[in-house]
């Protein structure tokens, strides 16, 4: 079982419009509501892969409850703390002629103490059933930004693998309580640490960094560009397949449920990363999140290409005769 941990879920009310004139009046767009969040993304992804999970979030007022019964409706598990605060929203405009996407978020839940406490007993009863937990996307508000190191600490004292992906002002303390892997893009690595990554050698250095804080492996990845990724202390440059993107939401949580995928199905370190590579162009060639068949991925994995930079690891063929 994998456990997604959301704590700034999204309701998205997305307006397509097969062409858009600017600075004038838009008429007759379609709307379609639509559950966002980093976590809940990558289950959306899994269930796609089929492979068992469960997410966890805070939801509140109209929104929230909109939006769980959006979760119901795609049969994504879930389990919510009720909040006081009303859940965040956004209006998401698209052109279907120009492939333009432009977003407006409102502004985060406020979440209570007393919230955040009982979000963290729920989690640690939760993360105890679970063999892989995945903390995932931004934190609402100062009371919530010691869940995801408290819920790294819980998962590590119960021989848990944690997968982390923030960013913000908890992204240190996030680190500090040592998850098992780390994914982020280059642009908020960079924000959330104050860091120039610029080049290969910049990526590999900050990488040996997150090893001896006992982060097993990381991987930082920079859109359709070239990823720079750890294996504890193996280093790897990965070539994605070339596309031409249409909406690259979600191809992060994509590329981390094809982790995930990898690691349930006991594929090689290499097959993992072809795998996540795949899911995330996949996902960005669509305006659907997170909606990709393994089918999909097997039909374009070959075209990614895996380097590894500076030593080499030794591949045991343990195969009977």
């Amino acid at each position: 079982m994998v456990l997604t941990v959301t704590l700034n879920p999204l309701l998205e009310r997305r307006y397509k419009f097969s062409r858009i004139n600017y600075n004038q009046e838009n008429r007759n767009g379609i709307l379609e509501i639509k559950a966002g969040g980093k976590g809940i993304n990558v289950s959306r992804q899994l269930n796609h892969l089929n492979v068992e999970n469960i997410a966890l979030t805070f939801l509140g007022g109209a929104n929230g409850k909109q939006l769980k019964e959006i979760l119901i409706k795609e049969n994504i598990k879930i389990t919510s703390i009720r909040t006081e605060s009303n859940t965040r929203d956004a209006a998401i405009i698209i052109d279907e002629t120009s492939n333009g996407i432009s977003t407006f978020f409102s502004s985060n839940s406020k979440i209570t103490s007393l919230e955040v406490e009982e979000f963290k007993s729920k989690m640690d009863k939760m993360i105890q059933n679970c063999e892989i937990v995945v903390f995932a996307g931004s934190s609402p508000c100062d009371e919530a930004d010691s869940i995801f190191p408290f819920g790294i600490e819980i998962a590590n004292r119960y021989d848990k693998i944690s997968i982390l992906d923030t960013y913000g002002k908890h992204f240190n303390a996030c680190l500090e309580s040592q998850p098992t892997i780390i994914h982020n893009n280059i642009s908020e690595m960079e924000k959330s640490l104050d860091v120039v990554l610029k080049n290969e050698k910049e990526k590999v250095d900050l990488l040996k960094t997150l090893y001896k804080n006992q982060i097993k492996q990381g991987y930082l990845t920079d859109g359709g560009n070239e990823i720079v990724t750890s294996n504890f202390d193996f280093h790897f440059k990965v070539l994605p397949q070339p596309i031409n993107p249409v909406d690259p939401t979600g191809s992060g949580d994509a590329f981390v449920a094809g982790l995930i995928y990898g690691m349930t199905h006991d594929l090689r370190f290499e097959d993992t990363l072809q795998t996540a590579v795949s899911l995330g162009s996949l996902n960005a060639n669509r305006f659907e999140v997170c909606s990709v068949s393994i089918e999909e991925v097997d039909a374009l994995k070959s075209q990614v290409i895996v380097q590894p930079i500076g030593k080499k690891m030794k591949i045991v063929d343990v195969s009977p005769n």
